[in-house]
């Protein structure tokens, strides 16, 4: 049994915030990118000698075979090499949120320790792969600190509400009618008059599938074929909300979906579950398939909203906010994120303007 320790540094360069590298893994996935280890040992700046002697102490402390060693041939990654490969990707995904949750708690300790005057935003938002750019962009060149949480977007509006949070984020489908799920969801939670729904980005949701569609999946239809295991998010979110709404407008049953129940906490762990051969297929952003080189299916566009209090809409933290989200620089952080658009960001827009259950001559 292999026990995990964790370790955190600070570092004042800006990029991804999950640091979880371990130096065996990032030598396997080298390996299965380059195909040799000579190019992995290129790509990762190290001595070939150096990564051939990690890999063999590797083996002999695990007692397994991590690279397939054949003369004349070039290396590559044996099946139990593969398998923790995947195993690792998979609980990376899995923890992300938990991780940068754990991130957002330190750093907004530590933001009040050393610089009195920054502006924290404590944020509960669904998952969304251009927050964390955001709030590095936010933390670079606005001094402001995004105190990110994740979780599902009903719980993210409900923590607001309680005052847990000033700031919300929330997704949508466009199949938003009268009757929907989103409508029967969300309109008990958001209130005219007292919530304000500021635009942050466009996303295309649809089916992941394997590099090639192995499968043949053309539609929301095949997930009723006994042959496709399906992966879906966990119960609350908007995704959720939204494959459930995509299979009632095809008159199919959850429970006719094979792995219906089956849920992942994130987009990413979804796609990663795909990627690794856990699924055949499952239900997420464009983005996350392409960060997993899957292919995808789209099936619905959907808005990301952020959603605050009234009062404190027009605030300096969210003032600036709304402000930074419309400048042209944080735009271009999300342009090659595939799948989304930046149309009206930063817009404060009405309830009724952009969800067509409130009804009202004058927007409240």
């Amino acid at each position: 049994m292999l026990h995990v320790k964790l370790a955190y540094t600070f570092t004042r360069a800006g990029g991804m915030r999950m640091q979880l590298d371990n130096p065996l893994f990032e030598i396997l996935s080298a390996v299965h990118a380059a195909g040799s280890v000579g190019q992995a040992a290129t790509r990762l700046q190290l001595s070939y000698r150096h990564v051939w002697g990690e890999l063999k102490k590797w083996e002999a402390a695990l007692d397994a075979e991590l690279i397939v060693w054949e003369r004349g041939k070039r290396a590559r990654l044996s099946p139990f090499g593969e398998k923790l490969l995947f195993a690792e990707q998979r609980a990376k995904m899995r923890v992300h949120p938990q991780v940068e949750n754990l991130v957002a708690e330190m750093e907004r300790e530590f933001a009040l320790a050393f610089d009195p005057d920054v502006h924290v935003i404590p944020m509960f938002a669904s998952h969304d792969l251009a927050l964390t750019r955001l709030k590095e962009f936010l933390a670079r060149d606005a001094g402001l600190h995004l105190d990110l949480q994740f979780g599902g977007s009903l719980a993210c509006i409900e923590a607001l509400s309680r005052g847990d949070c000033l700031l919300a984020g929330f997704h949508v489908s466009e199949d938003r009618g009268q009757g929907s799920m989103a409508h029967k969801a969300f309109k008990a939670l958001l209130k005219p008059g007292r919530h304000k729904l500021i635009q942050f980005v466009g996303r295309q949701q649809g089916l992941m599938l394997a590099p090639g569609n192995p499968k043949g999946v053309a539609g929301i239809e095949d997930l009723k074929r006994a042959d496709l295991r399906f992966v879906n998010r966990q119960p609350g979110s908007g995704t959720r909300l939204e494959i459930e709404q995509l299979l009632a407008r095809a008159a199919i049953a959850p429970s006719s979906v094979n792995g219906f129940e089956r849920a992942e906490p994130t987009h990413l762990a979804v796609a990663a579950a795909v990627a690794s051969n856990m699924a055949d297929v499952g239900f997420g952003i464009q983005a996350a398939a392409a960060a997993f080189g899957l292919e995808f299916l789209p099936l619905l566009r959907e808005q990301y909203y952020f959603v605050c209090l009234k009062e404190a809409v027009d605030g300096a933290p969210i003032r600036k906010l709304r402000e930074l989200l419309a400048r042209s620089e944080w735009q271009g952080l999300v342009a090659d994120l595939p799948g989304y658009d930046i149309e009206g960001a930063g817009e404060v827009i009405a309830l009724s303007r952009a969800l067509p259950w409130y009804s009202f001559r004058k927007p409240k």
